[in-house]
């Protein structure tokens, strides 16, 4: 863990959702290779859809059928794919390890946590209401929550000011660029979390990350030092 701690007193610290705090690739691969099934096509193992679980319904589509978001029937199929997970999306979706010991020691310390997601509200609210883990998170950001989606800094400039704090108050922990992207462009100090959905050949050290962390517990540190 290369350290490069904040500036000031952490207040709160945000997070994605999948690929960061849940493991949801199981439920996601699922969902489609349901629709590979039903089409006579051979069903491909949770391996191949996991690297990209993080691009949702756009990821699991390209990886099952080979469809791109310009392919004429993407809606369609795309609906067809939420309808599928939306009836599963917590059979085999499950908190990372460590995940749950660092939450109560950030609410511990005093810090509030939260969510900012790119999933939409149709899917984050059930989601969240049935695991929980969720059940102390001070706020939730959907996808759709505001007109913009990450990497724009919008939702977490949202969730601050929901939490009644500045941006300067706030980390941010993602496994994705645009996570990055849009922590910096909010002014919050921004976490790489090294593991999750992160395939092989992902160089998260050219995302510009203030730290990038190699595990839940690693995030502790981090807040011990600030």
């Amino acid at each position: 863990m290369t350290l490069r701690t904040p500036r000031g007193p952490i207040r709160a610290v945000l997070f994605d959702l999948d690929g960061t705090l849940i493991d949801s690739a199981p439920d996601l691969g699922a969902a489609a290779d349901k629709m590979r099934i039903e089409r006579g096509l051979a069903s491909l193992p949770d391996a191949i859809y996991r690297p990209m679980a993080g691009a949702g319904a756009r990821g699991m589509l390209q990886v099952a059928f080979g469809m791109t978001p310009e392919s004429p029937e993407f809606a369609v199929m795309r609906e067809e794919f939420f309808q599928n997970y939306e009836r599963n999306m917590t059979d085999r979706t499950y908190v990372f390890d460590e995940v749950a010991e660092m939450l109560a020691q950030i609410e511990a310390s005093g810090c509030l946590w939260g969510v900012v997601t790119n999933k939409s509200k149709r899917f984050t609210e059930p989601l969240v209401a049935q695991m929980p883990l969720f059940s102390t998170a001070s706020v939730v950001i959907s996808g759709d929550t505001t007109a913009h989606a990450k990497p724009h800094p919008e939702p977490l400039l949202e969730a601050a000011r929901r939490l009644a704090l500045t941006p300067a108050d706030c980390i941010y922990v993602g496994d994705d660029e645009r996570d990055i992207q849009a922590a910096r462009a909010a002014g919050m100090y921004s976490v790489a979390a090294g593991y999750g959905y992160l395939g092989a050949r992902t160089d998260t050290g050219q995302w510009g990350a203030d730290i990038e962390i190699k595990s839940p517990s690693q995030l502790l540190q981090l807040l011990a030092s600030a």
